[in-house]
């Protein structure tokens, strides 16, 4: 691709998935990709030529932001594209033999990170471009399966093993609660929260999510009150609010559970958070690899703009103004970093900004935002509702409230499970069902790709934020993922690296450099093999490990050492190989 227009025009279909978009500027360069690659599964650098000079972008910028995301291709491919996830979890649960299944079947795949349905591994995204386009999550993926008319693909139900349980609150409704009805999310209590916020006024609300000690829960833990609180204060009036529901940590499925099972309170919560700080319009950016999820949210949001919900002078309220666009991901793990979902969605690569200035001061289109995880603004319903007391009383002092956590991996029961801050990991386990009869459980990885092991004889560890941190690990975005004694922790280990190797955007060195040579290290220490210096190939993991957690921009580099670092301190792992 040039840095100017090359003699290739659309074909009428591209021409028409474009300007089906109507007008628009940069900010809808990653819609029109996706109207392309939905409308015939590739862009063309005809088609890639019209989105640029009707949306006035350089040929050679919209290139590197095409090429950015796994999801597209700039190459001629079939309509139809199956996805193979060979990620953490499908691995230990039998990826490979899927793989080789398509092989034998003579079905073309593409190896993909993390798919998030864990809970049903092994997984495969299957796509059919067309008008329209289809695609579903299959899980377990089977090539019968796969062969068939997409109009006839079963995708994989929501999993919720607790599901019409007692003491549920943030997933009392999935599985219980029709997803696609306003008036049933009505009936079991929906925008009784938003009621009360509107009679608290902005300034109330901020005080009761701020006295009721909710954090964040993508894995930063920051003060989910003191954050709306600084965007409130912002001189400037346009705000922005974005829902972060890009879950992308291999392990993690509770934000898809949640959109698929209970959209509409997403939407409840999402409307609270703007009638507190002060915006009017609100992004989802959502996982491209969750076809389910967004139509159950689309669903959500036309259903609510149409009752009065979302639009203008929201439940009679003079004045009180708010919608949500949803924003398609298209497969980069990078873009679930706050600053890269911005980025994403002005139209640029989806690379992380420097910080500071903070996005409460100048976030999305340079304007105070605030951004929040799915899990997150589900919880301010029910603080609203019950009151911050009450919801201080749900798990510990200095970790309060209800929290999700994804079990996946050797364990009985996978899914996503609801239970108070301070239960402890074997708690968690024994919910689960521990691990398979006739095996021992081996380690956990907790955290995600990004989190760290713990031993078995750490399961009585409270599932805090403090003590994790006191134990020297972390809870993440709310990953379980347990290993028994017959899972190949080396192979394991070299996954994660590969991962991280994949998913860097390449803008810093420390981790552009750093996640290929740490890749390089664990292939030679599995496969027994010296470096070539002689040297001393632990060593040199953790010389590059420390480096990209000093000076990487973002938390992916910060944390791709992590989980190895683990592996070796915690579980003596990589010892006895080098």
């Amino acid at each position: 691709m040039d840095l100017r227009f090359l003699n290739a025009e659309p074909t009428d279909a591209e021409r028409h998935a474009v300007d089906a978009l109507g007008a628009g500027s940069r900010d809808q360069l990653l819609p029109a990709l996706h109207a392309v690659n939905d409308r015939v599964g590739w862009i063309s650098q005809g088609a890639l030529n019209h989105i640029c000079r009707r949306l006035n972008v350089p040929p050679a910028e919209a290139y590197g932001v095409a090429s950015f995301y796994a999801l597209f291709s700039l190459k001629e491919r079939p309509p139809r594209v199956v996805h193979v996830c060979t990620d953490l979890a499908c691995r230990v649960n039998g990826a490979e033999a899927v793989t080789e299944a398509f092989d034998a079947a003579g079905i073309g795949w593409h190896r993909s990170p993390c798919l998030g349905v864990c809970e049903r591994a092994p997984a495969a995204l299957a796509f059919e471009a067309g008008d329209p386009a289809e695609g579903r999550l299959l899980a377990p993926a089977t090539p019968s399966e796969i062969t068939r008319e997409p109009s006839t693909w079963e995708e994989a139900p929501v999993s919720v093993p607790q599901q019409g349980g007692p003491g549920l609150r943030l997933l009392r409704r999935v599985g219980v609660v029709e997803p696609e009805s306003l008036d049933a999310y009505r009936a079991a209590g929906g925008y009784a929260a938003l009621r009360n916020a509107l009679l608290l006024g902005p300034a109330g609300v901020i005080r009761e999510v701020t006295d009721s000690g909710l954090m964040g829960r993508g894995g930063a833990a920051f003060p989910t009150g003191r954050k709306w609180d600084a965007a409130a204060r912002q001189p400037e009036r346009t705000r922005y609010l974005v829902c972060n529901a890009d879950e992308s940590e291999p392990g993690t499925f509770k934000d898809r559970v949640l959109i698929e099972g209970d959209p509409f309170a997403l939407v409840e919560a999402m409307t609270i958070a703007a009638f507190a700080i002060g915006a009017q319009k609100g992004y989802v950016y959502l996982r491209g690899e969750y076809p389910r999820a967004l139509k159950t949210l689309r669903n959500a949001i036309d259903v609510a703009r149409e009752r009065g919900f979302l639009g203008e002078n929201i439940m009679g309220r003079q004045g009180f103004s708010f919608d949500i666009e949803i924003r398609r991901g298209a497969g980069a793990y990078i873009c679930g970093e706050e600053t890269a979902i911005f980025n994403s969605i002005e139209g640029y690569r989806g690379e992380p900004r420097s910080k500071p200035p903070f996005p409460v001061e100048k976030g999305l289109f340079g304007k105070p935002t605030v951004v929040n995880n799915v899990e997150t603004l589900v919880n301010i319903p029910l603080i609203l509702t019950e009151g911050c007391e009450a919801y201080r009383r749900i798990g510990t002092e200095r970790s309060t409230g209800p929290k999700l956590f994804c079990l996946s991996g050797n364990v009985r029961r996978p899914g996503v499970y609801e239970v108070p801050f301070g239960t402890t990991l074997g708690e968690l386990l024994e919910l689960a069902g521990g691990v398979p009869e006739g095996r021992e459980l081996r380690a956990v990885l907790l955290g995600g790709a990004a989190g760290g092991f713990v031993r078995p004889d750490e399961t009585t560890l409270p599932l805090t934020m403090e003590d994790a941190r006191a134990a020297g690990a972390t809870l993440g975005s709310g990953v379980v993922l347990a290993l028994d004694d017959q899972a190949d922790l080396g192979g394991f280990l070299v996954r994660i690296a590969a991962f991280f190797r994949d998913e860097s955007c390449g803008q810093c060195v420390p981790c552009r450099i750093g996640t290929v040579r740490q890749e390089e290290a664990l292939h030679r220490i599995v496969g027994g093999r010296k470096l070539g210096t002689g040297g001393d190939d632990l060593a040199l993991l953790r010389e590059v490990g420390q480096v990209m957690r000093d000076s990487s921009i973002c938390g992916l580099g910060q944390t791709a050492w992590n989980a190895i670092e683990s592996a070796i301190d915690r579980l003596g792992a990589l010892e006895e190989r080098s």
